[in-house]
């Protein structure tokens, strides 16, 4: 089967906000309480959508959900009208004000996790919706984002939409974060590799590991895997404890390529003979391991070099990592990155994008993506209103610059106008989308 893979980015909403509700997320702990600018951030996202349909490369998009959360307020015991509720949950319970205006859907790759029709027993694409519970801010989201990937696969003869896990530890599940697929070409039967942080029941002090073993396995036996293709391995203790809050913060992989750092793994050797048993002949794998001499698991996470983008790039016989500025400007992962794609190995060129807004609250370029793999037909299958051009681009910049702050602070969640402003700009770019029916 002829397929490419499709990012589907997060836009980011007008509630962008420097909250600190990510407990493990270093970058979101550090720039806690400083002054945001969603204004710039929607647009730094859209740019790097820009960016890849002019190599070539096919680009959707996934609305912002409804913010502020009135349902989580309303559980809360907040009523009244909507700025009854936004004044007094203000005063009274400000960091739930907080986590009912995270903008922390704009990370898609926490989404969903996705398996392709190539892989699954029905010949569908399977997308099961992420319940993010661990962390309060995060998992309130799945109803939403349930109903926008509804959506948006709604041919049910070519895709199969689940909802979310139950909301209990035992099944913690951070979506694509922790999940890649490896393989001779896109349309080609895939090596699904799933990335668990602790089994069900077990408990650790310190960083939360957000994924189970129990999830990831429910997932795969929904999604119709075969056993023999399918992987479950452990992420590292030592890469949670150093602000790895998900598996795609130390690794990284499209096609035959799996790139990673060498504390990425509980046993990085056995997951790369596990890998290679599960490809059989199909693929010979290529993995690059970042020595932790070379760069230290600290310096891999605070500039984001595994949270970029790999990709096959139009037109190039070698791969490119998509990375954020920030690995450019930090002395050991610059030096890595010249290094690589001076020889001769599978990653052939390091371009360098501007998310610094996502970034100073935890993401780089591959949070704020979906990867989808899919075949022509089931593109053209897709609700046509999130396929982006560069048109489509400029008209959602368009309202972004019309309807979004260009300065937020913490304490401006608590002004009623401005759920009444976030409001107008989520209605304004799902009319753009053709997504009314999501208000």
């Amino acid at each position: 089967m002829s397929a490419r893979e499709v990012n589907f980015d997060g836009l980011i909403g007008p509630s962008h906000n420097y909250g600190g509700m990510s407990e493990g997320n270093l970058a979101s702990a550090n720039n806690a309480g400083d002054v945001s600018n969603p204004r710039e951030a929607a647009v730094q996202g859209l740019e790097k959508m820009r960016m890849l349909i002019r190599a070539g490369l096919t680009q959707g998009v996934l609305p912002p959900l409804p913010r502020p959360n009135f349902d989580l307020l309303a559980a809360a015991g907040f009523g009244g009208s909507d700025a009854e509720i936004v004044e007094l949950a203000g005063k009274k319970a400000p960091k739930l004000l907080k986590a009912a205006y995270s903008a922390s859907s704009m990370w898609a790759a926490n989404a969903a996790t996705v398996s392709p029709s190539g892989d699954t027993s029905d010949s569908r694409l399977h997308l099961t919706a992420a319940n993010l519970s661990t962390m309060l801010h995060r998992s309130t989201e799945h109803p939403d984002m349930t109903a926008a990937l509804v959506s948006i696969f709604a041919d049910e003869d070519r895709f199969a939409v689940h909802g979310a896990l139950p909301a209990h530890p035992d099944f913690a599940d951070e979506g694509a974060a922790n999940h890649v697929r490896l393989c001779a070409e896109h349309g080609a039967p895939g090596v699904e590799l799933f990335v668990f942080g602790r089994d069900a029941g077990e408990s650790a002090v310190g960083f939360p590991a957000r994924q189970t073993r129990l999830a990831s396995e429910s997932i795969a036996r929904a999604h119709g895997l075969r056993d023999s293709r399918t992987l479950f391995v452990r992420q590292s203790r030592t890469a949670i404890e150093a602000g790895a809050f998900h598996n795609d913060v130390v690794c990284v992989g499209t096609l035959d390529t799996l790139f990673f750092h060498e504390q990425a793994f509980d046993d990085s050797e056995a997951v790369l003979n596990a890998i290679r048993e599960a490809a059989g002949d199909d693929f010979e794998l290529k993995p690059v391991m970042v020595p932790q001499e070379e760069v230290p698991l600290e310096d891999a996470i605070s500039s984001y070099l595994f949270n970029s983008q790999l990709l096959q790039w139009p037109g190039e016989d070698r791969l490119v990592l998509l990375a954020p500025l920030e690995t450019q400007e930090t002395e050991s992962t610059r030096a890595f990155c010249e290094a690589m794609v001076a020889g001769n190995g599978p990653i052939g060129r390091v371009q360098y994008v501007d998310v610094r807004q996502s970034m100073r609250n935890g993401g780089g370029p591959a949070c704020l993506r979906l990867r989808v793999v899919m075949s022509d037909d089931e593109i053209a299958s897709v609700h046509p209103g999130v396929m982006l051009d560069e048109t489509k681009i400029d008209a959602l910049q368009g309202i972004v610059r019309r309807t979004y702050r260009d300065r937020l602070t913490p304490a401006d969640l608590a002004d009623p106008q401005f759920a009444n402003e976030c409001q107008i700009a989520r209605e304004a770019l799902l009319e753009e989308l053709g997504l009314s029916s999501l208000v």
